[in-house]
């Protein structure tokens, strides 16, 4: 048996394994040198092996890994106050994952809605969303592909499309039910969508004149990764509730759920719980990358190198047939094809690029936020060759 065959196949495990990092850089067990564009999904924003990741690690593991919730855990205090703080939001639940996160607001909207008389609450979704894989998160997000065989799917949720305020507006007339949207600010598994200016804007007034909470899940668009701390400060709102995972731990998973105002105030002890959610070590990392995404001001190298690359991308690629558009917002851009293109995965690879397709036609790069621009250069470099390669060689069986 080979090692990987104990192992359940719920993954199509490209052919790699990596055995250490450096910032934006991965080494395989061969040696290879890889140019990190994901950075694990969203995840390391601090890029690999940050010295502030690495000894708030060590440290907190010499000193205590878990006890439980049943006590005062310091570093969860901590960790709160500064995230609560940086979001203007009121309270935080800890979970373990992003899906744990999104299932704390789910269920948070619909205690929210039985105390206020509500028998059977329905959630706002969006098409091509996503949210997680556990059955209610499953439930609430847009995607066929990642439902089918696991119905019966979790009742509650009502889908319309994306970044259409009239179709929100049928519902409202049309059900009494609704409780709330939820919504990502943009929709990263969608493929980089990202909505009109006046649509997250719009959706805070239709949340305040209906009642309903608005949920935003920055799982994937939080802690900086739109050059901005959060996505949803581009609109210039805030939401009720918003969730977050992926890099607020850079590779040590933890899942958060804040609120505020009435939806602060909502659970009570023994309405929710998580046995390893807000352990001291998660929290000391998360507290770790909050303050290395400050000093090291992220957040606007975020927002410049992203813009820097948006421009470099449309200007390499603008004569390229094929292209159909490149969006981004910081460092979260998709490159849109008018083929399916996830073959370019392995060829990135073999080219030691490390990039994603969602979609199945758009090029998703999320490269850590610490990206510079040597680094961007290479990544354009590359990504448009291999692009201007792929489309010139499928180019006479995609037309026939």
């Amino acid at each position: 048996m080979n090692s990987y065959e104990s192992l359940m196949a719920t993954y199509k495990r490209l052919p790699v394994t990596f055995a250490h990092g450096d910032g934006v850089w991965l080494w395989d067990t061969a040696g290879k040198q890889y140019l990190d564009a994901l950075s694990g999904i969203a995840v390391c924003g601090l890029g690999h092996a940050h010295p502030a990741v690495t000894a708030a690690i060590c440290e907190q593991a010499g000193q205590l890994l878990h006890t439980s919730n049943l006590y005062h855990i310091a570093e969860q205090e901590r960790l709160g106050a500064l995230l609560t703080q940086r979001a203007g939001m009121d309270r935080v639940f800890f979970a373990n994952s992003g899906a744990e996160a999104n299932e704390a607001a789910i269920k948070l909207a619909r205690l929210y809605a039985h105390r206020r008389g509500v028998e059977n609450p329905a959630i706002l979704v969006m098409e091509n969303s996503f949210h997680g894989r556990t059955l209610a998160t499953l439930s609430a997000t847009g995607n066929r592909k990642v439902q089918a065989g696991f119905e019966p799917l979790v009742q509650g949720f009502v889908r319309v499309p994306y970044d259409d305020i009239e179709a929100i507006e049928i519902a409202a007339a049309n059900r009494s039910n609704i409780v709330a949207i939820m919504v990502e600010p943009i929709q990263g598994e969608g493929g980089i969508r990202i909505p009109a200016e006046d649509y997250l804007p719009r959706l805070r007034t239709l949340c305040d004149r209906e009642g309903w909470l608005l949920i935003f899940d920055e799982i994937q668009t939080g802690m900086g990764r739109s050059g901005r701390w959060f996505a949803h400060e581009h609109a210039g709102i805030k939401p009720d509730v918003m969730t977050l995972a992926k890099a607020l731990g850079n590779g040590v998973p933890i899942g958060a759920c804040l609120a505020r105002g009435a939806a602060a105030e909502v659970f009570t002890p023994g309405a929710h719980g998580s046995t390893f959610g807000g352990n001291p070590l998660a929290c000391r990392v998360g507290r770790a990358v909050l303050e290395t995404i400050e000093n090291e001001e992220l957040i606007d190298n975020a927002a410049s190198q992203g813009a820097a690359l948006l421009t470099a991308f449309r200007a390499a690629l603008k004569h390229q047939p094929g292209v159909v558009e490149i969006r981004g917002r910081g460092l979260m851009l998709g490159i849109e094809l008018d083929r399916p293109c996830g073959e370019l995965v392995n060829a990135a690879l073999d080219a030691g690029l490390l990039i994603n397709v969602t979609a199945e036609r758009v090029i998703r790069l999320l490269p850590p936020l610490i990206l510079a621009q040597p680094e961007a250069e290479q990544l354009v470099q590359k990504l448009t060759h291999l692009i201007g390669q792929f489309l010139s060689a499928t180019s006479a069986s995609f037309h026939q």
